[in-house]
């Protein structure tokens, strides 16, 4: 048995359902609710844990998780004290470990090609799914598939959701798609049939999900990759630091003038609509966050419509939502500047790491997380996606990630480890 549940294709098989729930969770509750959720959830941790037992000795844990993610999920697990709602907050946190401790997983037991192998199956799978299901609803049967919110759009070319819920949220999982599959190509870790059909598959799936927010992640993504391969492009290592230096000056100067004209740019984007049902919202969540500053409302992840504060957020905002549309406001309504400060020094330090490590390894691989990373971040500016299920459990893998590539403690002796046997 041991065997079994230690062999790279029990690991593989287990990711693959691991990945596949993640960036399902919208039609999971859809259809099973949250006993179901729940329950794959369970059955997910038990089995990562008997693999991580029948596995033992072929990883070195030493220096493993990074101590930003971990002060992180330690910070929301001890909210519980001052939360308005400690039993959802003991939920909540939870949840959140659960699909955190099956990130760990993934990063420990596959590197990083596998991993992007067992996205690309997945979003293959996924976003072939939404589009054969938004054909049958809309040019097929022409009926509204209520339960899972399709409704048969793309006759009129969308905007179209699929089965993850909203149009950005079909936008972001397009985009990360995008970039996988470009990985995959480059490093030829597919085959040219398979890589000339994923891409194309991405690009329509995003494009029917006429998301304002996708423009912008994708030319954020495109620019970021541009850069990138300049820096691989420069073999001198002073040369290449001057260049990082002004490309960071670039970049915040662009940062800065899109700021200023961002009243343009919204309405080239037609984005005004989303953004003014957005700032209502925002608004509120400021007001609330002005009575707990220091240290929040306590951790809830997805908020709970009958409870204080966000049943009165809701009904002020007179659009009743399930997150705060915004993961860095949210983190500041239920975890208060503390909370803040410790998430922005996790996404600081992963982003940081995995773009240097992206910019001076020659594998394309590498370049992967920072690009994934942004769009994520990216994202959370409009949407809470970076603290909940899938954008989640990329957002840990990623931190993981570019930890072991670059961290401080792997200077530090650890345990030796016994000779491995195949993984």
């Amino acid at each position: 048995m041991r065997n079994f549940f230690g062999s790279g294709r029990f690991a593989n098989s287990l990711s693959l359902v691991i990945v596949g729930a993640a960036f399902s969770t919208f039609a999971i509750l859809r259809v099973v609710g949250w006993p179901g959720l729940v329950g794959a959830l369970t059955t997910m941790v038990v089995l990562a844990t008997v693999s991580f037992v029948a596995r033992r000795g072929r990883h070195d844990s030493h220096g493993l998780l990074p101590i930003s993610l971990i002060v992180f999920v330690g910070w929301c697990t001890i909210s519980v004290f001052w939360s308005e709602n400690p039993a959802t907050t003991i939920a909540s946190s939870l949840y959140q470990l659960a699909w955190a401790y099956l990130a760990i997983y993934l990063a420990m037991v596959r590197d990083t090609i596998q991993v992007v192998r067992v996205v690309g199956d997945v979003l293959r799978f996924l976003l072939a799914g939404s589009l054969a299901l938004e054909v049958f609803s809309g040019l097929v049967a022409s009926e509204t598939v209520h339960y899972l919110g399709v409704s048969g759009t793309i006759a009129h070319f969308g905007p179209i959701q699929g089965i993850f819920g909203s149009r950005n949220a079909l936008a972001l999982i397009s985009v990360i798609a995008l970039v996988t599959f470009f990985v995959e190509w480059r490093t030829r870790s597919v085959t040219r049939g398979r890589a000339a059909l994923s891409l194309p598959l991405a690009a329509i799936s995003l494009a029917l999900s006429r998301s304002p927010v996708a423009v912008a992640v994708i030319a954020l993504v495109v620019v970021a990759a541009l850069f990138l391969t300049l820096l691989r492009s420069i073999r001198d290592e002073r040369r290449r630091f001057s260049v990082q230096v002004t490309l960071a000056v670039v970049s915040a100067v662009a940062a800065a003038a899109a700021w200023v004209l961002r009243d343009p740019i919204i309405g080239l984007l037609d984005a005004r609509s989303m953004l003014n049902v957005r700032h209502a919202l925002w608004i509120q969540i400021w007001d609330f966050s002005r009575q707990n500053p220091l240290v929040g409302w306590g951790w809830t992840g997805i908020w709970r419509g009958d409870e204080f504060p966000f049943s009165l957020i809701n009904a002020y905002a007179s659009t009743p939502q399930s997150n705060g549309l915004n993961a860095y406001l949210d983190v500041l309504l239920q975890l208060g500047w503390v909370g803040v400060l410790v998430f922005g020094v996790l996404v600081v330090l992963a982003l940081g790491r995995s773009w240097l490590v992206a910019s001076n390894k020659r594998s394309v691989i590498h370049t992967w997380t920072p690009l994934v990373l942004l769009a994520l971040l990216a994202t959370s500016a409009t949407e809470s996606v970076a603290l909940v299920d899938y954008g989640w459990v990329l957002l840990v893998i990623c931190t993981v990630n570019a930890s072991q590539n670059m961290s401080w403690r792997s200077a530090v002796p650890g345990p030796s480890l016994p000779t491995r046997g195949p993984l």
